[in-house]
């Protein structure tokens, strides 16, 4: 089909706008031929959407550029542009000889972490004063070729909320809901649980010394996960949430060291399905962790990111063993922003749709991949009651049969196996007041 001009020029704008600032941009790795979009549907979007795409797809960048201004104290910035804890580098099971060596050079341990469930060990080395944080990764990898060493890279929240706005009139908490042993996790930002949604809803904390350290982002996906005060349901409102806040307030706190951990205990606790709706890039430490976690039968649903469909993949949802989810629209169109690629697994609900807010009544206007992953993480752990690796290939094989496929016929890479979750989209008409 040949484009009009109008949208010609269009996605010529969009494909500019998706061109990531040098100091930020990504290796685009190797990745297998995909279908390609279908162009009328295409352009039909990118008339809806243009005005605010290259808002949204710089969005992820704009907060490491604020990251790197306002907290160059602890933060820096590898080779690629991604955030990392300045002088801080992350091992795997380092063998004895490796840290000894490390601490003849003048390093220091900063952090460790015995992640007993999944029987791994975790240290967290400060670089020697004077030296650069790239200067003393390559020395570690050059004292031991074989570590499993990397940047303690951070992760970055995948979507935004809008302005909270005060609950609509009949909008009311039911009784608390009967437990039906499912434990559902997610490590984000800390959750309001005073707020009416979580009315009767068991929560678990790590993180933070115990304190309650609420966040914008993690309340709004933890809503749309267990929440439930009519007409707003999440996806599995009767589950046991175990709630990792890797933020604490900080927006330095989701390192890779940090996370990890936090999946550890998700383990220890017999978690069977863990929400991410965070994102960054590769890394050595977390991918160990993953394949340990995801061989011992914990099944990971992250989201793919909102980097745009240009963009590199982001993890943790790009790694093999991690169901990775995008958004569409209250129309079944995936949103532009969204990312793409052969690791998107399912498609859910991921705009014009209402989450809780920070406030005990308030509800706020959710967009981005971050708001589609627990509607999906939910779903599956309807029939998950622990950590089992069989069954939790069951149940994604189970959910991609009730998906409603849409694109190209089959699994795609803009879909997935299609759209699950079509139901759980709460209008945000329904349960808030406009101003």
């Amino acid at each position: 089909m040949k484009l009009d001009s109008l949208t010609a020029a269009a996605l010529a704008l969009v494909l500019a706008s998706l061109a990531v600032p040098a100091r930020a941009q990504l290796r685009l790795p190797s990745l297998p031929s995909l279908p390609r979009p279908n162009l009328p549907e295409l352009s039909a979007s990118l008339r809806r959407e243009l005005p605010a795409l290259a808002e949204l797809t710089q969005a992820r960048h704009r907060r490491i550029g604020e990251l790197l201004r306002e907290r160059g104290d602890v933060v820096e910035a590898d080779p690629r542009g991604e955030p990392v804890r300045r002088g801080e580098l992350v091992l795997t099971a380092p063998s004895d000889a490796l840290l000894a060596a490390a601490r003849a050079d003048g390093f220091d341990i900063a952090r460790e972490r015995v992640l007993d469930a999944l029987e791994l060990r975790i240290v967290t080395l400060r670089a020697p004063p004077g030296w650069d944080t790239q200067r003393a990764l390559q020395r570690l990898r050059e004292i031991d070729r074989s570590a499993t060493v990397d940047y303690n890279h951070l992760y970055l929240q995948s979507g935004d909320t809008a302005t909270p706005h005060a609950a609509a009139s009949g909008v009311s908490s039911p009784p608390a809901a009967a437990p039906i042993g499912i434990k559902v996790g997610l490590i984000d930002g800390g959750v309001e649980s005073a707020h009416a949604v979580f009315r009767g809803t068991a929560i678990h904390r790590w993180g933070c010394a115990d304190q309650s350290v609420p966040s914008a982002h993690g309340t709004a996906v933890a809503s749309l996960l267990v929440g439930r005060a009519e007409p707003f349901r999440g996806a599995a409102p009767a589950a046991t949430l175990y709630a990792a806040d890797v933020y604490c307030g900080d927006a330095a706190g989701a390192s890779v060291d940090n996370v990890a951990a936090a999946l550890g205990w998700m383990f220890s606790q017999q978690v069977a399905v863990v929400n991410v709706s965070l994102v960054g890039p590769a890394n050595r430490t977390l991918e160990q962790v993953v394949r340990r976690a995801s061989a011992r039968g914990l099944l990971l649903v992250a989201a793919v990111g909102n980097d745009g469909p240009a963009a590199p993949p982001l993890y943790p949802a790009a790694y093999p063993e991690v169901v990775g989810v995008t958004g569409v629209d209250a129309h079944s169109r995936v949103l532009p922003e969204a990312g793409r690629g052969p690791h998107v697994a399912f498609a859910a609900p991921g705009s014009d749709m209402a989450a809780a807010g920070v406030a005990a009544a308030a509800y706020v206007r959710a967009r981005g991949t971050s708001f589609a992953t627990p509607l999906v993480a939910g779903l599956l752990a309807a029939s998950l009651h622990e950590p089992d690796a069989a069954k939790a290939a069951l149940a994604v094989a189970a959910l991609a049969r009730s998906a409603i496929d849409l694109g190209a016929v089959g699994r795609d890479a803009v879909y997935g196996h299609g759209l699950v979750g079509r139901t759980l989209r709460t209008e945000p008409s329904l349960v808030m007041v406009d101003r």
